[in-house]
């Protein structure tokens, strides 16, 4: 196998092995999209024992850890290019007041971690009955996430009331 050699490539890599002061815990890039009534937290994590990856969830905090150890150079291994890192990754996120955290769920398939994050059923779009004064018939406007369709009410007399959904919010 030819190995193409690059030496400003090389001192590169070097200069950031050598200033890379960091020893702690590495990133983990995400993905996070919204599916419906879910968020779906996507993490790549190729070459990690699946039962190394730890997900916890205290009060509105998610972690997720995991560890990738290195090969080590058993008798003749001679490294010709070691650039995947190893150690401890970690990422955290500020779940928002409209999750629920009792049923989020993880899947490890392929190195790619999947923690599926459900909204919580009081932050969910509803119907608002609202009763007109003088008047025995009910108004049912739709209220949807963030907006409301308001009637007219010649009392003054109106309720309100706020619809939010559920945010997340990365911490590291």
């Amino acid at each position: 196998m030819a190995m193409y050699f690059d030496p400003f490539r090389e001192m590169d890599r070097l200069a950031a092995g050598l200033l890379d002061s960091r020893q702690g815990p590495r990133f983990m890039p995400i993905d996070l999209s919204r599916e419906g009534d879910h968020y779906v937290l996507n993490a790549d994590l190729p070459g990690v024992d699946p039962g190394s990856v730890d997900v916890d969830v205290d009060g509105q905090l998610l972690t997720i850890r995991a560890e990738r150890t290195a090969r080590s150079a058993n008798g003749g291994t001679k490294w010709l290019a070691r650039e995947r890192p190893s150690g401890s990754f970690l990422r955290q996120l500020n779940l928002g007041d409209g999750i629920d955290t009792e049923h989020i769920i993880a899947n490890y398939n392929n190195g790619v971690l999947s923690v599926t994050i459900p909204v919580s059923e009081r932050t969910k779009p509803r119907k608002v009955a609202i009763t007109a004064s003088g008047s025995d018939s009910e108004v049912h406007p739709e209220v949807t996430s963030g907006s409301a369709s308001s009637g007219s009410a010649s009392s003054g007399s109106a309720s309100s009331g706020s619809a939010s959904s559920g945010s997340l919010n990365s911490v590291s």
